[in-house]
């Protein structure tokens, strides 16, 4: 499945929002209509340059790439990013990527993007919607859970409580939420110093919970998200079912890095709590 970009918007320093029209869209549907999954993603396919099953138009599919055998440095690399909107009517689909200069490949991608770009991709997959039967809900991350945490928090019965804990670098990263739920939100922002990585977990256990059956939202940097699983778990009680919780990438590694190690890491991270 492939779609060309019709525009790019800069909403902070690092985040980039594009916006996809015509190409496959045609036949692009998102997972649990009427409901759709907040959670819900496509896997980005971006050549290198030269890629010789990209040089003309730039469509390709992945699956026939991968079964013909192409050497790993030009194989596609792949990301994966959720759909923060699908617009029905218009056929166009809204990504947000995470730009930290001109590292990794999809943030330089998407800081690039001009209108006619092309972007292929697979999926959609997805597996969240805050469940409208929790009396509260509790979303935690950082900017690559900022997506996927403004998605959610749109999708939020009106009036349920919603206690939300983000982590940016800064003011300028924080974007405006909305939410019809009764929304409780702090920015936390990092200093540059190693106690960086203990600021989410910290934060929620300061947390008074409310009373009543949570549904919990956790995703962003490994290292982080593994701290919170054990703490929601072990310390508040929280069962598995209750909560969405990965790990979308680990500082000090690249995106290459980290997906080969991410399931041996996962595994680790569920054994902590089983």
């Amino acid at each position: 499945m492939h779609a060309r970009v019709r525009g790019t918007t800069w909403l902070t320093p690092s985040l980039v929002r594009v916006v996809l029209a015509d190409g496959d869209l045609a036949s692009f549907a998102m997972p649990g209509a009427p409901e759709p999954h907040t959670d819900t993603y496509v896997n980005v396919a971006i050549p290198p340059a030269g890629a010789p099953y990209a040089e003309e138009s730039g469509v390709f599919d992945p699956a026939e790439v991968r079964a013909a055998g192409h050497p790993a440095d030009v194989q596609p690399a792949r990301r994966r990013y959720t759909v923060r909107t699908w617009d029905e009517a218009t056929r166009q689909l809204t990504l947000d990527f995470v730009v930290h200069g001109d590292d990794g490949v999809a943030g330089p991608w998407a800081k690039g993007a001009r209108p006619g770009d092309v972007l292929v991709f697979e999926g959609p997959g997805s597996g969240y919607r805050p469940d409208p039967a929790a009396d509260w809900h509790l979303m935690v991350g950082d900017e690559s859970a900022l997506p996927a945490i403004a998605a959610s928090l749109e999708a939020v019965p009106a009036g349920a409580p919603v206690v939300v804990r983000l982590l940016c670098d800064g003011p300028e990263h924080e974007i405006e939420l909305s939410t019809d739920g009764t929304l409780e939100l702090e920015w936390l922002h990092r200093t540059g110093d190693e106690q960086d990585g203990d600021l989410l977990v910290d934060a929620v256990r300061l947390l008074e919970f409310p009373r009543g059956r949570v549904h919990a939202f956790v995703h962003g940097e490994a290292d982080e998200v593994r701290a919170l699983r054990r703490h929601l778990l072990a310390e508040r009680g929280l069962s598995r079912g209750d909560m969405s919780c990965s790990p979308y990438w680990r500082r000090t590694m690249t995106d290459e890095a980290w997906r080969r190690v991410k399931r041996d890491f996962v595994a680790q991270m569920e054994a902590d709590v089983a």
